[in-house]
Formats: C-alpha cells, structure tokens, sequence
C-alpha cells in the first residue's frame, strides 16, 4: 500500500481561543439588550412626562424653569373696630317722650286686712250703737258700688243692719269706728276708701260728683 498522509490533529491552542471569543460576544449582546430596555423605558417615561405637561397646560397649572413666580394674594382688607359709644343719647336722636304720671291705684275690692282683735261684741249689741235707718227708708241699696266694697263685705254690712247708703253718709266718727271694730278681716276698710264720703255722693245720685272724685262707677 502506497504511503498515507496523517490525519492533521485539532491544535489546543486554536480551541482554546475560540471559546475564549465567545465571552466578550455574550457581554456585548448583554449590553444591547439592557440598552434597548433603557431606551424603551425612558421613551415610555418621556410619554408620561409629557402627558402630565399637557394635561397641566390644559388647566392652566404647568409652571416651568425660569417663569415668573406667581404674585402672593393681597390679604383681604380688615374693616376698623367702631369707636366707643359716647354716655348719653347719639347726637340727631329724638328725646324720648315723658312717662305720664300714674293714676292713683283705685282700692281693691274685698282684699282681705289682718283683723286687729277678734269680734269683740255681737250683731245685736252693734245695732244699739250703730243708728238705725230711718222708718220710712225701706230700700236696700246695692253697696258694692262703692269702691272698696265687694259682695262678702256687703253680705256682712247687711249682717249688721247696713242697707243703705244714707246709713254710711250719716255716720260719726264713733259711729264708723264702732262699725269698723266689727268688720273682722275687712277692718280698716271704711277709713282706708273713704265710705262715708262715697256714701254721700251716692245717696244724693250726685254720679258726676262721685267720678271727678273716686273715678267712674
């Protein structure tokens, strides 16, 4: 057989660099692929970004480097406190009109009086010091009319013989102190409304005369 030529052997050092080139190869596709994700990331930041402006723009709130700061709103002016009000009227003010004297408080009908002393005496021994009516007079007037007089302390001037004006009017100053004494609560009454006076312009009808004095009937 003729002679064979040697099959050539791989050299190592040949292996050796081509696995040593496929490094930097896998570094640099690294370095593309987080590249374009920066790039993608940014571009999709820079949208947002300019998004937001546009919207701010819209409402009139964008407000970018080197604009002029807005001017401070001027504080609302406060209104001066009022002067003190001066003692007395205001200058200008209508006097006020003059409070009318007040009526003299008419007596009060069957207001009842702490008796000084208890019945002392009797209806019978009362008529022999009070006078009589006279015989003819047989009308009963109505006492109530007279100021002071209500319709138990006419009840009780009837209980003891009282019926008549001209009974009143015709009394001494012992007679209506003795009738007094025996009026019980409505002691004092006779001198405190001036019966005896009442009685008089009563008996006599003289009504206008009884008005300008003790007031309308």
């Amino acid at each position: 057989m003729g002679d064979q030529m040697p099959t050539p052997t791989p050299s190592p050092i040949l292996n050796h660099g081509q696995e040593w080139l496929t490094l930097p190869f896998a570094l640099i596709a690294l370095g593309v692929l987080m590249g374009l994700y920066i790039l993608v990331w940014g571009t999709r930041l820079a949208i947002r970004r300019r998004h937001a402006t546009e919207e701010l723009e819209d409402r009139g709130e964008a407000h970018f480097i080197g604009d002029p700061e807005p001017e401070p709103l001027a504080p609302l002016p406060v209104a001066p406190a009022p002067p003190p009000l001066a003692d007395g009227p205001l200058p200008g003010t209508p006097p006020a009109p003059a409070e009318p004297e007040s009526a003299p408080e008419p007596p009060i009908a069957d207001e009842p009086i702490a008796a000084a002393a208890p019945l002392d005496a009797s209806p019978a021994s009362l008529a022999a010091d009070v006078p009589a009516a006279p015989a003819a007079a047989t009308e009963h007037d109505d006492l109530t009319r007279m100021k002071g007089v209500g319709p138990k302390l006419a009840q009780r001037l009837n209980e003891l013989g009282i019926h008549s004006f001209g009974q009143i009017s015709t009394m001494s100053a012992d007679e209506a102190a003795a009738l007094d004494e025996q009026l019980g609560n409505f002691q004092g009454r006779i001198h405190r409304d001036r019966w005896i006076e009442q009685a008089r312009y009563l008996a006599a009808n003289d009504v206008a005369g009884y008005e300008a004095t003790f007031g309308k009937l």
